[in-house]
């Protein structure tokens, strides 16, 4: 009777043991749980803060390279220019990385797909209009809507393969390239069109003199 009485307070004793370890893990798990969105939240906050230096930059860069700044005098396009590299240095100076965890094949995949892009964008000086077209069909493939033009099928087999992070930055810098050739063809046409004015203006003012 006695040793049944001890062995009784031996299973106790286990299982009480047994109940404590299994608590104080279910709460460790609970506080890794929370702590794993508060890790997400940090690397979203700061892709948010990458992307957002991203877009500084090149909003002062498409002032600094905008029609209006070449319609101003040289003393206030300098001032401008000192201000808008003022803004550009400070901007620089935030540093943030959000490192993507990749195996082989993704990192593969990556370098695939960034060594497409730098040669379309090594183009853009022989032919723009060709280059604009091919950055569209890249950019198509990377895109969940219904594109409006070609994909290029190849492309969109290397950009899947690739980590999500990096198929997000590939579709960024897809959409920043696209948007700095529209700023250039902008230019462009503005230039054409006031050297075009210019010409005519002169051509009205010489038949003037003859008349």
């Amino acid at each position: 009777m006695a040793q049944a009485k001890i062995n009784a307070k031996a299973n106790e004793g286990r299982f009480c043991r047994s109940s404590s370890m299994a608590d104080r893990s279910s709460r460790l798990l609970e506080s890794l749980d929370q702590l794993e969105l508060r890790v997400e939240a940090l690397r979203e906050a700061a892709t948010a803060v990458e992307q957002e230096k991203e877009i500084l930059l090149e909003m002062i860069h498409s002032i600094q390279n905008s029609q209006d700044m070449r319609q101003i005098s040289d003393g206030e396009r300098e001032e401008l220019n000192l201000t808008a590299n003022r803004l550009m240095g400070r901007t620089l100076t935030v540093e943030v990385s959000v490192e993507t965890i990749r195996n082989p094949q993704q990192q593969e995949s990556l370098k695939h797909a960034t060594r497409i892009i730098d040669e379309v964008v090594n183009k853009f000086l022989d032919d723009l209009g060709n280059a604009k077209s091919h950055l569209m069909s890249l950019y198509s493939a990377c895109s969940s809507e219904v594109p409006p033009g070609p994909v290029d099928q190849k492309f969109q087999s290397i950009v899947i393969g690739c980590a999500l992070e990096d198929q997000k930055k590939i579709k960024r810098r897809l959409e920043t390239l696209l948007r700095n050739i529209e700023n250039s063809d902008k230019a462009i046409k503005l230039l054409e069109h006031s050297k075009g004015a210019g010409s005519k203006t002169l051509q009205q003012n010489a038949e003037s003199k003859f008349n």
